[in-house]
């Protein structure tokens, strides 16, 4: 339970106006980044020094900690503001497919290439490329990205001419990339080269206090979005959020505020809008003893709502707020997942 005088400061009767970033704006956040922690501040600073200098950047940081979201910001803070933004998902394109996709192909270049393809380093000349969870690119595939990054040039699957593209290339990933560089599995000469200015981007577990903005935003969007007359939240359900450890971060906040706000049938969020038992919003609870690390504490957590849900990864992505593809990362770090889980019952897609 929160002391009374803590819960004053999250939710008082009259709220004060918040000493803002210069750059805060009208209460949307900084460019839609929500927070006043000093972790978040500080990404906001790095945010606007980097913004107007072509470096290279790679933001680091846990699925659903919005790190596209800060990309976007660069962007959206610097001069190439109304040129393209093209997002390429490192982990959703196969291997083999790769290389066409990034770089485009000429016709004839291989089975099924029936005609010409700009790849993705094309459509994004003048602005900029964001390659999400880019320590999941092949050890090939890192070795001709190397070659692209300080040339800016390139050659189509199949071409001889040299293609030339202006882009400006942020980067991010779930994996901390000095440790994949140290397991062989990242280059280090392509770490230097992409990581020329890296921002981490911390848990949302370790800046709760940013949690009253979050909750907040997500009330004002999502009662205008479904036009529902949502005012506030009761005291009891943001203790209870202020409480949980939100494995699945920011992104796992806001899906639970918009179910509760579609589903509310009041003017204030209740703990039993929140937390129904009716639709799977949160996990069972979990008793946990002190001297647990916080990846012991996610890997437990894991490990409970795979099993209320009988092994559904999909249904567990849902209940911990996370896309299926970063539970899937999450599986990989803690292999002990799958083998208690699997004695259990199994895993099913």
């Amino acid at each position: 339970m929160l002391q009374d005088e803590i819960l004053e400061s999250i939710i008082p009767d009259n709220p004060p106006q918040q000493k803002r970033h210069p750059s805060l704006g009208s209460g949307e956040g900084f460019h839609g980044i929500v927070g006043k922690s000093a972790a978040i501040l500080e990404i906001f600073s790095r945010i606007e020094t980097v913004a107007t200098r072509d470096v290279n950047v790679c933001i680091y940081g846990e699925s659903g900690t919005g790190k596209e979201l800060i990309a976007r910001a660069i962007h959206a803070a610097g001069p190439r503001r109304h040129r393209p933004f093209i997002t390429l998902d490192c982990a959703a394109i196969p291997e083999g497919l790769m290389e066409s996709h990034l770089f485009g192909h000429v016709r004839g270049a291989f089975t099924g290439a029936v005609d010409h393809r700009e790849g993705l380093f094309s459509l994004a000349h003048t602005g900029t490329l964001f390659a999400d969870e880019i320590c999941e690119l092949s050890l090939l595939l890192q070795k001709k990205l190397l070659r692209v990054i300080p040339t800016h040039e390139f050659l189509k699957v199949g071409g001889t001419r040299p293609i030339h593209s202006n882009i400006r290339l942020i980067t991010a990933t779930n994996k901390d990339p000095r440790k994949e560089v140290k397991n062989g599995t990242f280059r280090e000469d392509l770490y230097y080269r992409i990581g020329v200015v890296m921002i981490e981007v911390p848990p949302l577990r370790e800046r709760k206090g940013d949690i009253p903005l979050l909750v907040d935003y997500c009330l004002r969007k999502f009662s205008v979005a479904y036009n529902k007359p949502i005012r506030g939240i009761a005291r009891d359900a943001m203790e209870r959020l202020m409480a949980f450890p939100w494995p699945g971060n920011v992104r796992q906040l806001q899906n639970l505020i918009e179910q509760a706000v579609l589903f509310s049938g009041g003017e204030t969020l209740t703990v039993g809008d929140v937390f129904t038992d009716d639709r799977p919003s949160m996990p069972p609870s979990l008793q946990l003893e002190l001297g647990l690390s916080l990846s012991e504490v996610e890997r437990r957590y894991l490990i409970r709502t795979l099993q209320q849900v009988h092994g559904n990864r999909t249904e567990a992505a849902k209940i911990l707020g996370i896309s299926l593809r970063g539970l899937h990362y999450k599986l990989k770090s803690y292999q002990q997942v799958l083998r208690v889980t699997n004695a259990r019952g199994g895993l099913n897609s």
